[in-house]
């Protein structure tokens, strides 16, 4: 499995689509801060809005737009054209979702509104290294024709409202942000992170490395020979780039590991604690509770009783 692959695994993401708006003119629709665990999305079907963070950012959405918040945070979403007075919102539950319209006419936007939920006891390491908006256009996007397609896909689907088709929705907004992820990876970031890591063709090799193998004792020296660079150089492009040092993505990694383990089977933890590299169990209980603040077992312990609860 490849690195992105496998870190959107261990997250656990599952999406859910909340509301299709179809909006004109002057409006203004406000979502609050949202929980750990809650990430809200909004995926532009046609046509242009306008959404403005809690910070006063503003960011200008259009046809084929994907923009997510990985902390939750609060925005509002605005007409890109307003004119007149606000005409009143309403909502109808008719379809295969909700739909929320100011009005009858063509809309100035057609807007999917949506969430993902992440097991946030397994790994955020993916998610927590996204900024805090992130936005994905399709008019930078090198697989602009295969993203294109998907939406229209989305549109056809949300329109035609055949039988599974909210089903199909759903499963294909978590394929689009994948690829909005891998696309977004390609082009210079702003700060650094996972992603610049990802995509650096050096960096890349022992990063790929580790997933493939995190039992091994890696050593820094072992890391840059395989990204062909001295050990300082490697160390140093390595935080330029991700914002983290070497030590710090190795123990994170293995510690979403050994937590996604210790949730979705019945290992041992002397088990586990081989597998994700460390000699000893004692050790790998120490750097887990370093990290989870619980001993692998009273985690496993602790995840299981929420989940009798539910």
């Amino acid at each position: 499995m490849d690195v992105l692959s496998r870190l959107i695994d261990l997250s656990r993401l599952q999406p859910s689509l909340d509301i299709r708006c179809k909006l004109r003119g002057t409006f203004q629709i406000e979502h609050d801060i949202v929980e750990g665990g809650t990430i809200p999305f909004h995926l532009v079907l046609g046509g242009q809005c306008i959404i403005r963070t809690g910070a006063g950012r503003q960011v200008t959405m259009k046809s084929g737009d994907f923009l997510m918040f990985p902390r939750g945070e609060a925005h509002a979403i605005v007409g890109a054209h307003p004119h007149g007075r606000a005409a009143p919102l309403e909502v109808t539950v008719d379809g295969m979702l909700p739909l929320r319209r100011n009005g009858d006419g063509d809309p100035d936007v057609d807007l999917l509104c949506g969430h993902f939920t992440s097991a946030s006891a397994t790994s955020t390491l993916l998610l927590d290294t996204l900024p805090d908006v992130f936005h994905a256009s399709l008019s930078n996007a090198q697989s602009e024709q295969t993203l294109r397609t998907m939406v229209s896909l989305l549109r056809q689907e949300t329109a035609l409202e055949l039988p599974g088709a909210l089903t199909v929705v759903t499963a294909m907004c978590l394929a689009l942000f994948v690829m909005a992820v891998r696309t977004t990876g390609n082009s210079p970031l702003e700060v650094p992170g996972l992603l610049p890591l990802l995509t650096d063709p050096r960096l890349g090799k022992s990063v790929r490395s580790i997933v493939a193998a995190p039992s091994h004792p890696w050593t820094i020296d072992d890391l840059a020979r395989l990204s062909a660079m001295s050990r300082a150089t490697y160390a140093r492009r390595f935080r330029d780039r991700s914002g983290f040092t070497v030590g710090a993505f190795l123990t994170d990694f293995r510690m979403s590991m050994a937590s996604d383990l210790l949730l979705q089977t019945h290992r041992s933890v002397a088990d586990i604690a081989v597998a994700v590299g460390y000699e000893s169990e004692a050790a790998f209980a120490k750097a887990f509770k370093t990290k989870r603040e619980l001993t692998p077992s009273r985690f496993r312990r602790a995840q299981s009783d929420m989940g009798s609860d539910v």
